[in-house]
């Protein structure tokens, strides 16, 4: 057993499993403000309803993926104590930036939105969705400004052999940063979009009672994931440019690579510099299945007189959609890290150096410790997931007036 091999399979299953839940909240989050701004503005019981919801399906998703994300933590710590003790102080900055400014303050609003429900005027509660959803953008926003200097290392110099920041802004203009957070952006948009709208269709296709209701959430998730899949494809493909020019390795061999490469092999000895075939197999997947997720716009036409509920399979189409935009999320993700490698910092700090020095069979320990956990997060928070959509909109318990019996039937009214 070897331990980089087995410290490489326990980040890539703990980041897998973790980014699925946060492209989920990410998208889901900003379909709620829309949702719920509607219904500040139009006064309609429509949109509280589909808020509600919603809503409840985006709080069984955040608990149990900050679950995952405690996990990933600890798997950073007892592995990766090179990439701590050499680029902490650079690496470290814009995490702290995300756990301090943007975590904390998210779960706040979160949590003061989910119990101020009928508690707190409407603007006011509004208002707190918007900082949930705003503080979600910034968490995403400083995890990969933190992820782009991995790919490419600047504003840093090295001291007594430790990596120090000394150009903050250079953390913000790198190059590899800003389409890729717009790919993420689009990503987890289009996952949200995909999903609201196959359990949309679910709910269509039954012909369950709130019928109308899910009508409505069907058009706004297949008209976000039209618009994301496009935002998805433009920064997909506007990255190639800048990830040419700082990683030349990544996409296969050019002059650029070898000079690299030899300048690799004088400063930290001969190896392989090559990055593995599979992160090119995952980025060639990715593409073919981001083309075939833009098929959602020929779908757009059929909700005119609601002739895609008419003719059933093309809703049949958004419900088996489902897993293509999780599927893409990680091979986009194998694409982008796996093609880093043999590097933790790009030519700055080699793998097999940000490595702890610890007994293979611990790592063995964890690694099967830790996935059966984030599998069985994973698992429980999709059977929650499907139990609660299952149920449909007539009366979620989250945002139930006070003192409502839970358990008394509440018909669902119909809206136009």
């Amino acid at each position: 057993m070897d331990t980089l091999l087995l410290a490489r399979l326990q980040f890539a299953t703990t980041t897998s499993i973790h980014f699925l839940f946060v492209v989920v909240t990410l998208g889901l989050v900003t379909l709620l403000v829309g949702m719920q701004t509607a219904g500040f503005l139009t006064g309609n019981p429509k949109w509280e309803r589909l808020t509600r919801f919603w809503g409840q399906l985006y709080v069984i998703n955040y608990v149990l993926g900050i679950a995952t994300g405690i996990v990933m933590e600890f798997q950073f710590g007892l592995n990766w104590s090179g990439l701590s003790r050499y680029v902490g102080n650079v690496f470290g900055a814009p995490l702290a930036i995300e756990t301090l400014v943007a975590f904390f303050l998210e779960s706040t609003f979160l949590g003061m939105w989910i119990f101020g429900w009928h508690r707190l005027r409407r603007g006011v509660h509004l208002a707190l969705l918007w900082g949930v959803a705003l503080t979600a953008y910034a968490s995403a926003f400083w995890i990969m400004v933190a992820n782009a200097w991995l790919q490419n290392p600047v504003g840093y110099e090295v001291r007594d052999g430790i990596a120090h920041l000394t150009d903050f802004g250079a953390l913000l203009t790198n190059p590899t940063f800003g389409m890729a957070f717009g790919h993420v952006v689009a990503a987890a948009l289009l996952t949200g979009g995909i999903l609201m709208a196959a359990v949309s269709a679910w709910h269509l296709i039954r012909r369950t009672p709130d019928f109308l209701l899910f009508r409505t959430s069907l058009r706004i998730g297949l008209v976000t994931a039209a618009g994301a899949v496009t935002l998805v494809q433009g920064f997909g493909f506007a990255q190639f440019g800048p990830i040419g020019q700082v990683q030349p390795t990544k996409f296969g061999g050019s002059p650029a690579a070898d000079a690299l490469v030899a300048d690799w092999t004088t400063r930290f000895g001969p190896g392989d510099y090559t990055p593995p075939v599979l992160s090119n197999v995952g980025l060639g997947f990715m593409i073919l299945i981001g083309f075939t997720l833009g098929a959602v716009w020929l779908l757009l036409p059929l909700l005119w007189r609601d002739r895609i509920i008419r003719l059933r399979f093309p809703l049949w189409l958004v419900l088996l959609a489902v897993p293509l935009p999780f599927v893409a999320v990680i091979l986009g993700w194998i694409a982008r890290e796996v093609g880093r490698q043999p590097w933790v910092a790009y030519g700055l700090l080699p793998t097999e150096r940000a490595v702890s020095t610890v007994d293979p069979g611990i790592v063995l320990a964890s690694l099967i410790g830790f996935s059966l956990l984030l599998g069985a997060l994973a698992v429980t928070n999709w059977v929650l997931l499907a139990r609660h959509a299952a149920r449909g909109a007539a009366d979620p318990a989250l945002g139930r007036p006070p003192g409502t019996p839970d358990d008394e039937p509440r018909p669902a009214p119909a809206f136009a």
